[in-house]
């Protein structure tokens, strides 16, 4: 697993992190973490397959009008262009 070493780090921010740390029950080490954890990968973020499968509910769209859609989905190869 990867490790993160943190230099110029104030005495005050350090004091606030193992404070912030104590009043959550954790060490030092287990708060940044959580800290850095929560600025890189919100829980509100959007992701997209949960978007697109909320969009296709919307739009009232069901397994069997996918499998429709592969059906009539041309299979043919397309023809290389040619600048010739």
């Amino acid at each position: 697993m990867p490790a993160v070493t943190i230099r110029n780090l104030s005495e005050e921010t350090h004091r606030a992190l193992k404070v912030r740390a104590a009043h959550h029950g954790r060490s030092t080490e287990a708060e940044i973490r959580d800290i850095l954890e929560a600025a890189v990968r919100p829980t509100n973020r959007l992701r997209i397959g949960t978007a697109l499968l909320a969009l296709s509910q919307d739009a009232g769209l069901t397994h069997a009008d996918f499998e429709a859609m592969e059906q009539s989905h041309d299979q043919t190869p397309a023809i290389p262009m040619s600048f010739e």
